[in-house]
């Protein structure tokens, strides 16, 4: 007898020995709540009277063999199933159920596996956002989900029909989908928790969607959020070092640019940005020998007066002040914002530049 076709939250039994094999590590019960490995779904693990369950078979001759760990010595048996891996394989297979329930692509193959499912539908395409939408919008709905036993030759209203004979066992959920199984499900499709399509891949000319839902689908999404949050993390420090990598290199471009531009003159102007680099390279320049160096930035209107031969904090300010200006700074170097550029070239021209 197989208990878990008509109650699946059962997580204990009993029963006794009608035989064993393999010295004892392969045995048959009189009933079981052990789902075998079959129509795509994985079997359930547990243990009996405390022996761990490796595999259970559904063999060809309708009994199911429980693979054990060890060798069973009683003929009378506790059974108790994992719980947390039966409710897993019970929201996978509800919500296999589901997507293909409301995809209008017919269904061609099912996959259960330990890490994803996968469910093979007759397209080559595919809106994933409005199934993925769909379906969750179902497991909100918490649709009642019934188990029944018809005859196959008389049994409505199935999704895809079925090749057995005699009384079959249907999985319906309320108003949206009957499908002959003889797997585990939840008790309405609010306990199939959210359903998330991991993505999809073409397969023989149909499409392979692959999916996770409830527990395993919420543990999948942390996990790719924890990645996502050490790949970015690694990014931005990446992103810091080429900063600072390049900001070194420009300081060193300015030193050499302040060398180079003192060698064609020691009273020189540059018209550019007023920034580290070019506080850098009036450093250089003054470093070569006695010399006036002038930056003039047009975005926005500045100056920036470096000298070792006038004080530049004094000579400046008032400069500034004059054509509505601000600013200031030390014996060697100092700087200073104006209103506009004509402003700024004014200032250069006080100084003694010539400016085309």
């Amino acid at each position: 007898m197989r208990l878990y076709y008509d109650n699946p939250y059962s997580t204990s039994f009993e029963a006794q020995v009608l035989e064993t094999q393999q010295e004892g590590r392969r045995v048959y019960l009189d009933q079981t709540a052990f789902y075998p490995t079959s129509g795509g779904q994985l079997h359930d693990w547990g243990t009996l009277n405390g022996v761990a369950v490796l595999d259970v078979v559904d063999e060809d001759d309708g009994r199911i063999a429980h693979l054990l760990a060890g060798p069973l010595t009683r003929t009378a048996v506790v059974g108790e199933i994992d719980w947390g891996r039966r409710f897993d394989h019970m929201q996978q297979h509800s919500g296999q159920h589901l997507l293909s329930a409301v995809t209008p692509h017919l269904t061609v193959g099912v996959h259960l596996g330990l890490e994803t499912s996968t469910v093979d539908l007759a397209t080559e395409r595919l809106d994933v956002v409005a199934l993925e939408d769909l379906a969750n919008a179902e497991v909100f709905r918490n649709r009642a989900v019934a188990v029944s036993y018809e005859d196959a030759e008389t049994a409505q209203g199935l999704r895809k029909a079925t090749e057995r004979v005699g009384t079959i066992r249907i999985v319906t959920m309320d108003r949206l989908d009957r499908s002959a199984c003889g797997g585990t499900h939840v008790r309405a499709t609010g306990e199939i928790g959210p359903i998330w399509i991991r993505k999809t891949e073409k397969i023989r000319g149909n499409l392979r969607v692959h999916f996770l839902c409830g527990n395993r689908a919420l543990r999948a999404m942390r996990t790719e959020r924890l990645q996502l949050e050490a790949a970015v993390a690694g990014q931005t420090e990446a992103a810091k070092e080429a900063d600072k990598l390049a900001q070194k290199l420009g300081l060193e471009l300015a030193g050499y640019r302040g060398r180079e531009l003192y060698g064609h003159g020691a009273h020189q102007l540059v018209e550019g940005p007023i920034d580290d680099a070019s506080r850098a390279l009036a450093n250089a320049f003054l470093v070569q020998g006695p010399g006036t160096l002038l930056f003039l930035s047009q975005e926005p209107a500045a100056v920036m007066l470096a000298s070792n031969l006038v004080h530049c904090g004094n000579t400046l300010k008032p400069l500034l002040a004059e054509h509505g200006g601000r600013g200031g700074g030390s014996a060697s170097l100092a700087q200073g914002s104006l209103p506009t550029v004509e402003g700024a070239r004014a200032v250069g021209a006080a100084l003694g530049f010539d400016l085309p």
